[in-house]
């Protein structure tokens, strides 16, 4: 398939930037973090409460976000922040472990966790559920490859598809379900094996962030986002405070459904959610639900995920080659197909815990770093023309002291994934050298 260097188009307005920040950040989390919750911590205001803190301090990193992605309205987000605030070499290394750790991570988990769901739609594939998830990654790969405008409609329909889902899985709790109001005042303390509260809130605050996590990676495609510089901070903003909304909308629904001392596992309350929702076709339905949050999640990352690799090497710090996008569609082929590649050699040989442990350390730091990019830039480069975060500097601090401490908290429970992760981010360290050799020798002075 023949490429050229054509440049991107500027394709996505606001409602469909609004649905790659919302379709990518809802997937699996929120079916399998209210359980976590639920049991973990005393009292469901509690869990509630949790939502709507670290929802309003997220809101905060995505008005972060917005403000960023308006002053670089360009391919590459982070990257393109880490470099402005940080340096090139920083920016490269978020760029190396984002290749070869996190997207290509973040993908095999999503198909990962698409495929056993599956299996629950579709028992007779059992055992098949490693070759499901390398066929969903091709599948999500090639829609992808057949242009921007093309994948963002079949995306942008995936999205209202799953929040419809939501929706009507959230009124059927509260209209037919056989659940309880009376758990909603009821404690989880004296579930068996329940963490201290301490514990049970500092589990709790990991899970709830992940949830969220991802919004920012819309900011990849700022360059393809038609007047950037207004509608990425209206995407950012609506998008992140919206799924805030739902996230506390589907606790509430699980929480009349399912009572705190039942919250063993997430699959054991997922199921017993689905049974007291519509009994015994309600497990399935949840579970369709879930197959079509996470597939449209994984698709969005794989529109966006490209776009990074493609700016650094536009740099010159990535091989020009990732830099091609086809004549015809403006997609960036081979720096899908790569990731395409790495995430199924990711599902080949490891597990759906084992790619998301090691992927998470690394890439929350960089992310913390590009968000207190705005504190560099704003001094630097002062642009009246571009939208102002509201309530500076308290709103990005507030973001990333959430994310320092999600950090400690990670560091103190899961510090062989954490050193392996940040191992192999190290290795760009040299690497970086190696392509900034290169790119002399060609005759290329740096970032343009």
């Amino acid at each position: 398939m023949a490429v050229s260097a054509a440049p991107l188009g500027r394709e996505l307005g606001p409602w469909s930037a609004t649905a790659l920040v919302v379709g990518h950040t809802i997937g699996v989390g929120i079916f399998l973090t209210p359980a976590g919750l639920i049991g973990a911590l005393p009292s469901p205001a509690l869990t509630l409460a949790l939502w709507l803190i670290c929802g309003a301090i997220v809101l905060a990193g995505a008005l972060t976000f917005g403000e960023l992605a308006s002053r670089y309205p360009q391919a590459g987000g982070p990257y393109v922040y880490l470099r402005e605030g940080w340096g090139e070499r920083v920016a490269f290394l978020y760029g190396w472990q984002a290749l070869l750790i996190m997207d290509p991570g973040i993908v095999a988990a999503l198909a990962w966790g698409s495929s056993q769901y599956l299996v629950v739609l579709w028992p007779s594939a059992t055992g098949a559920e490693r070759v499901i998830a390398v066929a969903v990654i091709w599948v999500l790969a090639a829609v992808n490859m057949l242009g921007l405008r093309f994948s963002a409609r079949v995306f942008d329909g995936m999205t209202i598809f799953k929040l419809l889902a939501f929706g009507a899985t959230i009124v059927l709790a509260f209209t037919v379900g056989a659940g309880q109001w009376s758990n909603f005042a009821a404690s989880a303390a004296a579930r068996v094996n329940a963490p201290p509260p301490a514990e049970g809130l500092a589990i709790g605050l990991v899970s709830v962030f992940f949830s969220f996590g991802g919004f920012w990676e819309a900011s990849r495609v700022a360059g393809e986002v038609r007047d950037a510089r207004r509608t990425l901070p209206f995407a950012f903003g609506l998008g992140v405070a919206s799924i805030t909304l739902l996230y506390v909308a589907t606790t509430c629904a699980f929480i009349y459904l399912v009572p705190g001392r039942e919250a063993t596992s997430a699959s054991a309350f997922a199921r017993r959610a689905g049974e007291a929702m519509l009994g015994a076709a309600g497990p399935p339905l949840l579970a369709a639900v879930v197959l079509l949050s996470v597939v449209a999640s994984a698709m969005a990352l794989l529109m966006m995920a490209p776009r990074l690799y493609l700016a650094m090497s536009v740099d010159g710090v990535f091989p020009a080659t990732l830099a091609s996008v086809h004549p015809r569609t403006h997609a960036p082929v081979r720096a899908t197909t790569l990731l395409a590649v790495l995430a199924t050699a990711f599902v080949i040989v490891g597990s759906f815990d084992q790619i998301v442990s090691l992927l998470i350390s690394a890439a929350m730091g960089f992310i913390a770093l590009a968000a207190a990019a705005v504190f560099v830039v704003r001094r630097r480069v002062p642009d009246v023309d571009a939208f102002g975060v509201p309530a500076y500097p308290w709103t990005p601090a507030a973001f990333v002291l959430l994310i320092a401490c999600v950090l400690v908290v990670l560091a103190i429970t899961r510090p062989l994934q954490a050193f392996g992760s940040l191992a192999i981010t190290a290795l760009g360290w040299p690497a970086y050298d190696v392509f900034v050799s290169a790119r002399r020798r060609h005759g290329v002075v740096g970032p343009v």
